[in-house]
């Protein structure tokens, strides 16, 4: 394990009966990092991120926290780490509260401490009003909220989320994406999966795919552009359009246009293509063909594109 692993994987495997959950998964977890997991439906993120918490515990290969192996050291695994399950589960005829304080006793928090440690943890999150609610009475998106509360009320070092944003309003989102930059900033490491591409995108600092039970990347965006060979792309917004198709299609390595809208264009380029001599070359065009450019610029691909490439090239490591 290198000096900065906080997790590691080593060959996991996980089958269901006859069906092959994961297939030798190898990762490691740097400390610090914000870690983004992805895939479609069915490829094991949530089996992964099962074995990583301890809820299952049949399965070949190694995992390790903190250098402490996973089997047979769960309960002090567990109080390293803070879990939030796709749907928060508590008690329903439990207040905030008493859920609360049953978790921090489990994760290790002397009696004397718990009580202001749920006041300040659910002030951090913003529902200081939910504390002495039912659990049956609260909205999903709120109980959401409280899974996160007991997650990172013992300040755990690792934090394992499986879809921590599903079901949110576009306020709460705001509030938990602020909530995952302070965890960076405070040296905590995060795994997350999330169906949300836009939001894997702005957090992690490193994104795993995962396809059939198998990673078939992992890396940073940069490093996932550069492998992925997604043709280069310009963006283009004319005032005044001319014939622009016609220009458009006359740049040395184009490949195809998307006309995205009125007088909006993208123009898609193969990978090998100089983008600076491919921009001076369509003003050129554009301008001799009578058109007006509002603007121009060289566009990176998002990791929704770079994602479906990876999944229909079935790239691997």
């Amino acid at each position: 394990m290198a000096d900065n692993g906080l997790v590691v994987l080593s060959n996991v495997s996980k089958s269901y009966r006859n069906v092959v959950a994961l297939r030798g998964v190898s990762l490691e977890l740097r400390r610090g990092e914000t870690f983004g997991y992805i895939g479609p439906n069915g490829a094991g993120k949530t089996t992964t991120i099962r074995i990583m918490v301890g809820l299952l515990g049949k399965y070949s290969g190694d995992v390790t926290i903190n250098g402490v192996p996973l089997q047979g050291n769960k309960e002090k695994v567990n109080r390293m780490l803070g879990y939030v399950p796709q749907k928060a589960a508590f008690q329903e005829w439990r207040t905030v509260d008493q859920a609360l304080s049953t978790f921090g006793r489990l994760s290790g928090i002397p009696r004397s401490e718990i009580d202001a440690k749920i006041a300040a943890t659910l002030e951090r999150i913003g529902i200081t009003e939910v504390r002495n609610r039912k659990v049956g009475a609260l909205s999903g998106g709120t109980l959401q909220k409280v899974g996160l509360a007991q997650a990172i009320m013992h300040e755990p070092e690792l934090l394992v989320l499986d879809e921590p944003v599903a079901g949110l309003d576009p306020e709460s989102r705001y509030h938990f994406k602020e909530l995952f930059r302070d965890f960076r900033k405070e040296g905590k490491t995060v795994f997350f999966s999330s169906h949300i591409l836009s939001d894997v995108e702005d957090l992690a600092d490193r994104i795993g795919i995962l396809s059939a039970g198998q990673l078939v990347h992992v890396g940073t965006m940069e490093e996932l552009k550069e492998q992925a060979r997604v043709g280069k792309q310009v963006s283009i917004e004319l005032s005044m359009d001319q014939g622009a198709m016609v220009a458009l299609k006359k740049v040395e390595g184009y490949v195809s246009v998307d006309n995205i809208a009125l007088n909006r264009f993208i123009v898609h380029l193969e990978q090998s293509t100089d983008l600076d001599a491919a921009i001076h070359e369509l003003i050129t065009e554009l301008i001799a063909q009578g058109s007006r450019i509002r603007s121009i610029s060289a566009v990176s691909p998002t990791l929704e594109q770079l994602y479906v490439n990876y999944l229909a090239k079935g790239v691997h490591q």
